[in-house]
């Protein structure tokens, strides 16, 4: 059965109203909740970046069934592996096994923050394959020390751990990072639609595992309202991870973006009222397969868009 998600964007809301927003989602009928991981917003309109552990504590505290994952979390540059095998237990044991984990290679324009230089591609794959096996490791029990190509570990115990092991899915955009995910992940997060990720997943794995897809939507009462809305604040989906990953900051993202037009923005991200268009984008991420479906409304009025999903798309979809 396909899982719907409600996306906690962490650039656009500000910690507390990203608390309520979690508790809204949950009693509107969401299955989970996704949370992205940033230092930064995408563009200065979107004008927010509060920690995400921090929320996610508040929310494992302020909800009682909703599932709860990243979307996505870098854990090798800005933050060394150890110390989010530490938060995602942590939560796991806060919110009572609802938790999963979602990994990704990241981005610049978060991850530059501390001063480390920036990895290319295959490094950065290499390093998160190694992050995954030392957060395995701690989740095992017991004392561990580690030393690789990328990161050291040194007589390092966790404490406060789940009854469940943890679900490790990790985020795709080509045949790589499939095959990276299928090595060392249970399941694969995406940003479009692919089928072919699921199939290269599963033949690689062996078996099938969460997949996880997220939809952009821009509700608003009015189409013009919507298609505004979109174009402010998420002008960088745009374009595609080989730019988004290597930009450095709000200022690049808010320049590499200064001539794309509204209607480029609008052929992205269904826009409007209209129920069945954002069932017609959903639908695409349905028929690839995908079991998990996170639905994510840009702009401020996240009470319009909960309240959206749960009369005019969640009758038709569930």
């Amino acid at each position: 059965m396909t899982k719907f998600g409600y996306k906690l964007m962490t650039e656009e809301h500000g910690p507390k109203a990203l608390v309520e927003n979690a508790v809204r989602a949950e009693r509107a009928g969401f299955d989970f909740v996704s949370i992205s991981d940033h230092f930064h917003p995408w563009h200065e309109a979107q004008g927010h970046a509060p920690f995400a552990w921090s929320v996610l504590g508040a929310i494992a505290h302020a909800t009682q069934t909703i599932e709860i994952t990243t979307g996505l979390t870098c854990p090798i540059i800005r933050y060394h592996p150890a110390i989010i095998a530490q938060a995602a237990a942590t939560i796991a044991v806060m919110s009572d096994n609802r938790f999963s984990l979602a990994v990704g290679a990241g981005e610049r324009l978060n991850e530059h923050v501390t001063g480390e230089l920036w990895p290319s591609t295959p490094e950065r794959h290499a390093m998160l394959a190694e992050a995954v096996e030392i957060m395995r490791k701690l989740w095992s029990g017991g004392v561990h020390s580690h030393l690789g190509d990328f990161f050291s570990l040194d007589h390092a115990q966790l404490y406060d751990l789940p009854d469940e092991p943890i679900t490790v899915t990790l985020g795709v955009s080509g045949k790589k990072s499939v095959a990276l995910a299928a090595e060392v992940a249970d399941g694969i997060m995406a940003t479009s639609p692919e089928a072919e990720f699921i199939e290269g997943f599963r033949k690689a794995k062996g078996k099938d595992g969460p997949s996880y897809g997220e939809a952009g939507m821009s509700y608003a009462a009015d189409v013009e309202t919507a298609i505004k809305t979109a174009h402010e604040r998420f002008a960088f989906s745009a374009f595609d991870w080989s730019v988004n990953s290597e930009l450095r900051d709000v200022a690049g993202f808010d320049a590499a973006t200064k001539f794309v037009r509204p209607e480029d923005i609008a052929e992205k991200i269904p826009c409007g009222p209209d129920p069945e268009k954002h069932l017609e984008a959903i639908n695409q991420w349905i028929d690839a397969g995908y079991d998990h479906i996170v639905l994510l409304g840009v702009g401020p009025d996240q009470e319009g868009f909960i309240d959206f999903c749960e009369k005019q798309l969640f009758p038709k979809l569930k």
